[in-house]
């Protein structure tokens, strides 16, 4: 809700029209099993892409990483925001960091990449499943239930609880799920409102864009799901866009890397959009052919 408030807020001034707000239950958010066990990829969109369809509202804003990676034959994706924080942060009591920790420590996550990535990194402490929103979580840890929860960073912000942070986490180190950060904007495809469209133009960043489809290509392409243990970043520099991705065995202990670089034609999105094809195709053959399906077996629906 927080992040679509602000999404709205967006839209209205760019279209210059009152936007009303359809809360809508998800599987995701009333679910407290594993998002394994109750289905990994979907679970928090599939709710809102039936009331897209059902003409219940307009639009619905997604958390990307949160969104499969095969197109919806009607639907399609309006606006990608300028991304906000990629990093994952370590909510820890006492100021601890990932390398501080006490042996032993009881860390919550609910992503089998983060339980596979604090493995790698520190194996002698333990990974708790957990559930919930935000709140939920960092009162585990302020109740001494939970030494320290793993979260996104961008959503911490979006929140105005950043200051919960006690170690952000270096994406070169520990990637993040592919599209983490970002936001995706959801349309019927056949969507005609023209004040809609600019608004949605407005809010469209063309480079977040181009580095999310890379990174949801890698996922696409090794035919995982969003809780596969599969950690993508894509970045631009010097004229470069760059796309790096991980692959994790389950409890961390093996890891697959793949980078490559390449120099988009120009920075237009058709180009830009070329660019990030080009690379998803290069690091899911390097990964594939290093045995990285052994590691993340295929999902069965994406």
């Amino acid at each position: 809700m927080a992040q679509t408030r602000q999404i709205s807020e967006r839209l209205a001034k760019a279209a210059k029209a009152e936007i009303e707000l359809v809360p809508i239950t998800t599987q995701g958010d009333t679910s407290r099993a594993s998002l394994a066990s109750i289905g990994g990829t979907g679970v928090f969109a599939a709710a809102l892409r039936e009331a897209l369809l059902a003409g219940e509202c307009d639009v619905v804003v997604h958390s990307l990483k949160d969104l499969p990676t095969a197109e919806h034959e009607g639907l399609r994706l309006g606006a990608v925001p300028k991304r906000a924080d990629a990093r994952d942060a370590l909510c820890a009591r006492d100021g601890f960091t990932i390398a501080t920790l006490p042996e032993g420590a009881r860390v919550g996550t609910g992503s089998p990449r983060r339980i596979a990535q604090l493995g790698a990194a520190r194996p002698d402490v333990i990974a708790v499943d957990l559930r919930g929103n935000i709140d939920t979580r960092l009162g585990k840890v302020e109740s001494g239930e939970l030494d320290a929860v793993l979260l996104a960073a961008a959503g911490l912000g979006r929140l105005g609880r950043s200051d919960a942070v006690t170690d952000l986490l270096s994406l070169g180190d520990w990637p993040t799920a592919p599209g983490q950060g970002a936001l995706a904007i959801e349309v019927r495809r056949e969507q005609g409102d023209r004040a809609l469209e600019r608004a949605l133009d407005a809010v469209d960043h063309t480079m977040t864009r181009a580095t999310v489809l890379a990174e949801r290509l890698v996922l696409a392409g090794l035919e995982a799901g969003c809780s596969a243990p599969i950690g993508a970043t894509a970045f631009m520099e010097d004229e470069l866009l760059f796309l790096s991705a991980s692959v994790y065995s389950a409890d961390g202990a093996r890891r697959l890397v793949s980078s490559h670089a390449a120099t988009p034609e120009s920075r237009s999105a058709a180009d830009l959009a070329d660019a990030a094809r080009d690379l998803a195709q290069r690091v899911v053959a390097e990964l594939l052919g290093n045995g990285a399906a052994d590691l993340a077996p295929p999902e069965e629906s994406l």
